[in-house]
């Protein structure tokens, strides 16, 4: 039977219909490709899972498309005394890392990149050494305001990217709200005023930071906190684990902790870390150990993880290793780290038995 005098039987025409309508299907679909209706899932690029072939050097987030170099970071101290409470823009960090200073009240250092826009930070404090060598590692701008002599010392010698608001006065502003020294305070946009002004004078460092290992997050339902006790009632810190989101909230002397303009902290990774502490003067200053290595627990998707911290030299990273000695791969998001002189000061919570 030809092709003419089969198409005209009832099976023939059948068979035409089935070839007809699929092929019109294929034709609709791709004239539509690449279009989202409402209510269908974004794909590629448009919306990037955590599972992203590209991912922030900094904060480990997925990104587009890989950055051409390194973005520039921004190291600030801030104060971190009762008085400066509630403070502004430390929930936007990247990177925290609390250590106490004189009379043990605890001190911030919060890292942020020249990629974010966060309006206002601070109170803005003064350097200590200790602070200056987790600056370096990140070639970060180290922002602040005046320091001991030790830090200031270690800034001159060992080629920070120094902006001392002593110095700098463009790149920070005093609010009328609260008296000295509890009111400086700077944002992004000026500090990264400084670093165009810096890059136009061939001052800006080359930047040859390090970057952590990071993987996708793998939250329990139930998790571990940790408390940590810097001595003060104001200054007790709890960290408490949320599995719908998979971060941990932090409270601060029982409260919850807040910025002024309401934000809270939500970690991706908790990291308390012990080192050497020695009181080195009547005033109460402290010598830090940071270069070396120490007993540390990582806490991350409800789960704690005991290890060791390492940081080789002063320029180079601190990193974090399990009890088999492998590098231990972080949270993409927020990472707070707790720097503590005795394990004592630290305790977990634990979930409760067939949570």
């Amino acid at each position: 039977m030809d092709l003419v005098r089969f198409l005209k039987t009832k099976q023939g025409y059948a068979t035409a219909m089935t070839v007809a309508v699929a092929l019109a299907l294929a034709l609709f679909l791709y004239a539509f490709r690449g279009i989202i209706f409402p209510g269908q899932p974004a794909q590629g690029p448009e919306s990037p899972s955590v599972s992203s072939a590209y991912r922030h050097p900094l904060t480990g987030l997925p990104i587009d498309a890989p950055l051409s170099s390194l973005p520039q970071v921004f190291g600030v101290m801030v104060d971190h005394s009762v008085d400066a409470w509630p403070q502004s823009g430390v929930d936007r960090a990247f990177l925290v890392i609390e250590a106490p200073v004189e009379a043990g009240i605890p001190r911030l250092e919060a890292f942020f990149h020249e990629g974010q826009q966060v309006d206002k930070i601070g109170p803005v404090r003064s350097a200590r050494p200790y602070f200056v060598d987790w600056n370096d590692e990140l070639d970060g701008l180290y922002a602040h305001v005046g320091g001991s002599d030790a830090a200031l010392d270690q800034i001159g010698t060992t080629g920070t990217f120094d902006l001392n608001q002593f110095w700098n006065g463009f790149a920070y502003w005093r609010s009328t709200d609260r008296v000295a020294p509890h009111n400086t305070y700077t944002s992004t946009d000026l500090l990264g005023k400084a670093l165009a002004h810096a890059r136009e004078a061939g001052k800006a460092p080359t930047l040859l930071y390090g970057t952590w290992a990071f993987k996708d997050p793998s939250p329990a339902q139930v998790g571990t906190g940790v408390t940590v006790d810097f001595g003060a009632t104001s200054y007790r810190v709890d960290w408490t684990y949320d599995g719908k989101s998979g971060t941990y909230s932090r409270r601060q002397g029982g409260l919850p902790y807040a910025m002024k303009d309401g934000g809270t902290v939500a970690a991706d990774n908790v990291v308390v870390a012990v080192t050497k502490m020695t009181v080195i003067d009547t005033v109460g200053r402290r010598e830090v150990k940071t270069v070396g290595e120490g007993d540390m627990i990582l806490f991350q998707d409800g789960r704690a993880v005991r290890g060791r911290w390492k940081k080789p030299s002063q320029t180079e990273r601190l990193r974090f290793f399990d009890e088999d000695t492998a590098e231990i791969e972080m949270n993409p998001g927020m990472t707070w780290i707790e720097v503590v002189p005795d394990a004592e000061m630290v305790s977990l919570h634990e979930p409760p038995p067939n949570s």
